[in-house]
């Protein structure tokens, strides 16, 4: 069988959006770094550990947010080397997928070629 355009351009979206999530993963996560200091300033200053305690908080939540984005940016990076060489389509696909969260328009691209090039995996795993 020939190989196609399908999965080669399949596995670069997927690599392009799983970057995008990673790059902001990233930013979120060093977002959540200086609120977490504003709270422990705000705590030791004025003593109020209300707000103190609502900025730990919020940077907690915020930078397993950024975390995450960067786990499923690794994944679909991953998925979208498997789609290059087209081996184990099941997870060339799952990092599409994963790819549609960190970008919605490159991800269902991806899921697209990814799904129509399936004859090409199932080929090359023989």
């Amino acid at each position: 069988m020939e190989r196609t355009w399908k999965p080669t351009t399949a596995g670069v979206l997927t690599i392009i959006a799983g970057g995008l999530g990673i790059c902001a993963g990233s930013l979120i996560v060093l977002l959540a770094i200086p609120l977490g200091l504003g709270g422990a300033l705000t705590e030791a200053l004025s003593g109020l550990d209300i707000v103190g305690g609502l900025l730990y908080g919020f940077s907690g939540i915020i930078g397993m947010i950024g975390a995450g984005m960067i786990g499923l940016g690794a994944v679909a990076i991953a998925g979208g080397i498997y789609a290059l060489k087209r081996r184990l389509w099941n997870f060339a696909l799952a990092g599409a997928i994963l790819a549609t969260i960190c970008s919605v328009p490159l991800g269902v691209l991806a899921i697209i070629f990814v799904s129509i090039g399936k004859k090409e995996f199932d080929q090359a795993a023989k």
